[in-house]
């Protein structure tokens, strides 16, 4: 059973630029882990589509779900969906926050701690 509001408060305005400022949160945070000398992380992105590649060959895949108005992770440790919920995104099961989980994920999969 969902933890989160099944709909978003957001029009589909709002929902491009939340969406878009956290792919560039994120690519902002690939892009300090690799000139701090965290780790060598390489992003790519396709629109709507943020890939993170790790040194060990795993990837994050984080993509944008605009009909859904849905932000989607994909880790070694699994598949989450979130929606935008009092100003965060939020998981759409437990209602976790999405860069609370992304940076567990990067870290695991980064053998050492990462912050986001």
């Amino acid at each position: 059973m969902s933890t989160v509001p099944g709909t978003s408060p957001l029009t589909d305005a709002e929902y491009r630029l939340e969406s878009e400022a956290l792919l560039a949160r994120i690519e902002a945070a690939a892009d300090r882990w690799l000139q701090d000398d965290d780790i060598d992380v390489d992003s790519q992105r396709t629109g709507g589509l943020l890939e993170l590649a790790f040194p060990n060959g795993s990837k994050i895949v984080v993509n944008t779900q605009p009909p859904l108005h849905e932000i989607w992770l994909a880790a070694r440790g699994g598949g989450f969906h979130y929606r935008w919920v009092d100003g965060r995104w939020r998981d759409t099961r437990d209602g976790s926050d999405f860069i609370e989980v992304l940076t567990r994920h990067a870290s695991l999969q980064a053998g050492k701690p990462l912050s986001a």
